[in-house]
């Protein structure tokens, strides 16, 4: 385990944290593996009851690292990023559009989708700021726990991209289409209290991560095969065409990475300027 990710277990609860406060937790190639690890590590721990998922310092994620985002408006890495979409070879770079054999999902979904493939009970605790690829790996924990002040966004749009990390997925699971679409194209910022009111966080909290634990405790001293029989039954339901949507997925993003209106939405905002567009 690289240090952009701690797991501390006690007493069957696995305290899992994103290890780069300095950096809000912001997303780049060694975070990305870090947490597809450490869900494939807790996926095969034995005695593990629960998992407690949170952010270390501010804010629990603040999604892609700036200095992944500059890169993304040049065309040439662009042009890589979106040919590892499509080439099914595992690798180790952490590049968040590498595949391995066998997977439903790119590196970036795993890191998501891999909490629903813990057999255990995953909650999110989450504060300060769950922004783009935060808000969809808190999405993908089985419960959230959610501090009212909270900066919460489906942030794709604003950078000339779209969900891939299967937020698309988890989004129409827990909310209207409607409310998915709005939030989705308008990329806008919203508060923990709002999230409560919308139906994606489950909980509110001043203060989610002892909270979380608390859950974590309770659960754990409930019947291990039956909670984790639950969890299996329930998601039997909830994870019907999963495959098919990570799969459109990461189609639509291949299709803007590196388009010229992706381009110009990252440099636009980094430039502080309103985007020129072209119609499409």
């Amino acid at each position: 385990m690289t240090d952009r990710v701690t797991i501390n277990l006690e007493d069957g609860i696995a305290d899992v944290r994103l290890n780069r406060a300095d950096k809000r937790n912001a997303l780049d190639n060694a975070m990305f593996l870090a947490l597809a690890r450490a869900g494939e590590e807790l996926k095969a721990r034995p005695g593990l009851r629960a998992v407690v998922l949170s952010g270390d310092g501010p804010s629990f994620c603040a999604g892609l690292d700036f200095s992944s985002m500059q890169r993304l408006a040049d065309s040439g890495d662009a042009a890589d990023r979106a040919a590892a979409h499509e080439s099914g070879n595992p690798g180790e770079s952490g590049n968040p559009g590498e595949m391995a054999s066998g997977r439903i999902t790119h590196l970036g979904q795993q890191v998501c989708w891999v909490w629903q493939e813990v057999p255990v009970p995953v909650i999110a605790a989450v504060h300060g700021h769950a922004l783009g690829g935060g808000i969809q790996i808190a999405l993908g924990a089985d419960i959230r726990i959610v501090h009212p002040d909270t900066k919460l966004s489906v942030r794709e749009v604003h950078w000339g991209l779209v969900p891939d990390m299967t937020g698309t997925f988890m989004l129409s699971r827990l909310v209207r289409p409607d409310i998915a679409k709005e939030l989705t194209f308008t990329a806008r910022v919203f508060s923990g209290t709002e999230a409560f009111a919308l139906g994606l966080a489950t909980r509110l909290s001043d203060t989610p991560y002892d909270d979380a634990m608390a859950m974590a405790r309770e659960i754990a001293g409930r019947s291990p095969g039956a909670v984790r029989g639950a969890k299996a039954l329930i998601n039997r339901m909830a994870s019907d065409g999963a495959a098919e949507q990570f799969a459109a997925e990461r189609q639509a993003i291949g299709e803007q990475i590196g388009s010229a209106n992706q381009i110009e939405a990252v440099k636009s905002g980094f430039e502080d300027r309103p985007p020129v567009f072209v119609d499409v």
